[in-house]
């Protein structure tokens, strides 16, 4: 098993991706609330994008433009499903807050996320669970841009009870 770290701010717009005290990659959005990102990882460039509320989300290759991904999230429903070079991958979150989730292969699970912040949300870990995987790149990032996604979502049903309480 290797073991990641990544730190976020709630109101900053990077997010680092490391290993040890390594810096191995990063995702920047242009700012919070922002749609899209820039992502890097171990010196290979992505391109991240979301759709209006949060119902696609796509991951490129910075290079050549070229689609790795595609996920649609239903934010009632718990997992979602998406096809990496012919391999079927599914994304799991695991509890109500958010705060752990989880990429499965066949069944198994080959890459867990945990946040360890309850409220900020702004650190945790990521533990790999698989070697040789030529889309752990593409899984690992699309798996914190999607959580990213969760937490932009979850503040903005926050502010709109709030405003019907008011």
């Amino acid at each position: 098993m290797e073991k990641l770290f990544w730190t976020k701010g709630v109101f900053r717009s990077k997010l680092i991706i490391s290993r040890s005290q390594e810096q191995i990659g990063q995702i920047e959005w242009k700012n919070m609330v922002s749609s899209d990102a820039v992502a890097t990882l171990q010196g290979r460039r992505f391109l991240l994008s979301r759709d209006f509320f949060l119902s696609k989300l796509e991951i490129f290759d910075a290079n050549n433009q070229s689609l790795l991904a595609s996920i649609m999230i239903n934010l009632f429903n718990p997992k979602s499903d998406v096809l990496i070079n012919g391999k079927r991958f599914e994304l799991e979150i695991k509890n109500f807050w958010q705060s752990r989730w989880a990429w499965k292969f066949n069944g198994e699970e080959i890459i867990t996320y945990q946040s360890n912040e309850l409220l900020t949300k702004d650190k945790g870990t990521i533990e790999i669970y698989i070697a040789n995987c030529e889309e752990l790149e593409t899984l690992i990032l699309l798996g914190l841009f999607v959580r990213n996604q969760l937490i932009l979502f979850m503040l903005f049903i926050l502010l709109v009870i709030m405003f019907a309480l008011i």
